[in-house]
């Protein structure tokens, strides 16, 4: 798990090797220290993925205290071995039959303790002994983050709290010893600050991050604080992208241009021709280095034997304005998972940097229609689309693509000859001023399998004229065929055009409900929300158990769910979203 910017392929190398240690080969070495890295950095990231439904974010110091304002991009985990949360994830996960049985965690357990044991399982650093060499100094709390430290590329770096300094100081030899690292090689370095340790490529990084802090911290930072509180209360694990970060995007984007291809800005090959150009044709198909050194052709010779072409320099072409104004646009984002009253939920906040695209869907009329659907609605998908959205979506994508605009235009003419629909005029009529696709309860697996599409309790239904609806539809059916004719007729009920596969699902469709009002509705979906995902678990005599009930394993673990719900909504220059699901 590197910590380097170059990735994977630069190892595990941010631990010194001040401390006593004999010569190891380099790849115990190597073996070692990744194992060393996972325990006091790593880990609790690894803790985040397979771990993280056991830990929370509790109150207190954090990691953003120990790093400068000049972060770029931040990750935190909690591993508090007696918070009260982390109590509530990990009775909310032994309910599921599969993490008793893999992983066993109890509610008073040290996670710490087992997920060092859990790393230490293969053999690595023996004679390493938790209780004695590291639980007297690591603390709870720790972070992953990328930083500015004025380079070309981005820094990466580990904090980790520590509850004693100079203990931390002499386990982090010990460590280094116990996992193999060579008193003469560069294995890292960290610098312990206070109640933080850094870790980070070579001690001298380490030191800057900590320097750095003198100017400002992370926590101190006031967008940080901004787009933390947008992601809502605290979690187990939080994370930050600052707008510094669009910098990188931006020269990533610029590296492998856009325009022409993901190689079209690549060096010559040494041996190239001056003015050796790439051959596209040769490009689309070109996957390793070969092929693509392979793709340069020398350019045609004047009769004086200079070049009629020079080579592009790399790094030339410009991004499309549109999407530099995306990327000048992003201001932040940051998103906390956390979990509550037997609920895992994820929420998040990103800057609007999309709004050619997002003011299309800030009516709640799509939302409002859902709310209306039967109670015991199975599963929903609710939006609402204002009026020009299609036509906006479409000069949306050719900002993206302007070179292809004409052939864009052409495409929505050859779909106008074949379907005999006007773009955007049908198509905006079709889907109305808000929608909702849902199934209903008396789901029958055998019934569909025998009957066909119109044993299916599943629905639309659009907030429009139902005449001008059909009218659309009628087009639909004269190029589908007459097998779809009668599944595109469409009724209509106080207001909306129902299209449905069974008619006893129709009737449902046509008049109001209250699903809305249900308790397990509104525990996954946010008040605020302007686009919705529902299913229900429970609903329709546990309908998801009962399709899995000739696999019992899976069935077991899929008895627990409840809900879920994806919520989204836009308000002010902020793009919200929530992801929840709870638990019986």
């Amino acid at each position: 798990m590197s910590m380097t910017p170059g990735g994977p392929s630069s190892g595990p190398d941010y631990l010194d090797a001040s401390g006593p240690g004999a010569s190891a080969p380099a790849d115990d070495n190597k073996k070692r220290l990744i194992a060393l890295g996972a325990i006091v950095v790593g880990g609790a990231v690894v803790a985040g993925g397979a771990w993280a439904a056991t830990s929370f974010f509790a109150t207190g110091a954090q990691p953003a205290e120990a790093l400068p304002a000049s972060t770029v991009a931040y990750l935190s985990v909690d591993l508090d071995p007696s918070g009260g949360q982390k109590i509530e994830a990990v009775r909310t996960l032994r309910k599921f039959p599969a993490f008793t049985d893999h992983v066993d965690i109890e509610t008073d357990d040290d996670l710490r303790e087992r997920l060092f044991e859990e790393v230490t399982s293969s053999g690595e650093c023996e004679g390493l002994d938790y209780a004695d060499d590291v639980e007297p100094w690591l603390g709870s709390r720790a972070a992953m983050a990328v930083l500015d430290l004025g380079e070309e590329e981005p820094t990466a770096v580990g904090v980790v709290q520590v509850s004693d300094g100079d203990r931390a100081d002499e386990g982090m030899a010990t460590l280094v010893e116990a996992c193999g690292g060579a008193s003469d090689a560069e294995t890292g370095g960290w610098v312990v600050d206070g109640d933080w340790m850094v870790v980070a490529e070579t001690e001298e990084i380490a030191q800057q991050v900590v320097d750095a802090t003198d100017d400002g911290t992370l926590a101190d930072d006031a967008a940080f604080g901004q787009w933390t509180g947008e992601a809502g209360d605290g979690g187990f694990m939080s994370m930050y992208v600052a707008k510094s970060a669009a910098k990188y995007l931006e020269d990533a984007a610029g590296m492998t241009g856009l325009l022409g291809g993901p190689m079209a800005l690549a060096p010559a090959p040494d041996d190239a021709p001056a003015g050796a150009s790439f051959d596209e044709d040769c490009l689309a198909d070109a996957t390793t280095a070969e092929e693509i050194d392979a793709c340069f052709v020398a350019p045609e010779e004047s009769a004086d034997g200079s070049s009629d072409e020079a080579l592009p320099e790399e790094g030339s072409e410009e991004l499309p304005p549109e999407l530099q104004q995306m990327i000048d646009d992003f201001d932040g984002a940051a998103a906390t998972v956390r979990f509550d009253d037997g609920a895992v939920e994820v929420e998040y906040a990103v800057s609007n940097y999309q709004e050619d695209l997002t003011r299309f869907l800030t009516s709640e009329e799509g939302v409002d229609m859902v709310s209306d659907l039967p109670e015991d609605t199975v599963a929903a998908l609710g939006f609402s689309l204002s009026e020009g959205w299609a036509q906006g979506l479409l000069d949306y994508v050719k900002t993206l693509a302007p070179d292809e605009a004409a052939t864009i235009d052409d495409q929505v003419a050859q779909f106008e000859t074949e379907t005999g629909l006007s773009f955007p005029e049908d198509v905006e009529t079709l889907l109305g001023e808000g929608v909702t696709v849902s199934v209903g309860s008396g789901i029958d697996p055998d019934a569909i399998t025998n009957g066909g599409p119109q044993e299916v309790p599943a629905g639309i239904k659009v907030k429009g004229d139902a005449e001008e609806i059909q009218a659309v539809l009628d087009k639909i059916s004269a190029v589908a065929g007459p097998e779809a004719e009668e599944y595109l007729q469409v009724t209509e009920g106080d207001g909306y055009a129902v299209l449905a596969l069974q008619d006893d699902y129709r009737a449902e469709l046509e008049s109001e409900s209250g699903l809305g009002d249900s308790a397990v509705y509104s525990d996954v979906i946010d008040g605020d929300a302007q686009t919705v995902l529902f299913v229900d678990f429970d609903a329709d005599d546990d309908w998801l158990v009962r399709l899995t009930e000739d696999e019992p394993e899976l069935s077991d673990n899929l008895r627990p769910l409840s809900s879920f719900g994806i919520s989204g909504w836009v308000e002010d220059d902020v793009v919200h979203g929530m992801v929840k699901l709870t638990t019986d």
